[in-house]
């Protein structure tokens, strides 16, 4: 192979890993390819998420908010949540009495909706993902 030729594939392969680099960054450009919706802060665990079953579910709101929880379709009673109003982090985990006693392996989902605060303007909102317990 001549000068010429390496020079060519040199280029087309240069070429490629650009275009490739391009599409990636278009796709996902926060490098995390599901967001949450605003004004929710961070869930854990994560969507998709592998745990073991000591899990325990934190949702993080501006301090402004309420929150509601349902987990694998049952309503979790706001008894059962940790909840710091002045940080806007609400905390569950399975337990004696609770909805759920304790986490099964497998999928699980957790819907989380909020509002403001009353007397505030309203801004409800809901999100739900899926994480699983081995």
């Amino acid at each position: 192979m001549n000068a010429a030729k390496h020079r060519l594939l040199l280029i087309s392969l240069t070429g490629g890993f650009a275009a490739l680099v391009v599409a990636v960054v278009a796709m996902y450009p926060s490098g995390d390819p599901a967001g949450l919706p605003a004004p929710l802060e961070s869930v854990f665990p994560r969507p998709g998420d592998v745990l073991a079953a000591q899990a325990e579910i934190v949702i993080e709101l501006p301090p402004d908010y309420v929150a509601g929880l349902v987990v694998d379709g049952r309503p979790v009673s706001p008894d059962e949540v940790v909840a710091v109003p002045a940080t806007g982090t609400l905390r569950w985990r399975p337990g004696p009495g609770h909805v759920i006693e304790r986490w099964e392996p497998g999928e699980h989902t957790v819907e989380v909706s909020w509002d403001r605060m009353p007397g505030r303007v309203p801004d409800p909102g809901a999100f739900a993902w899926t994480f699983r317990v081995i």
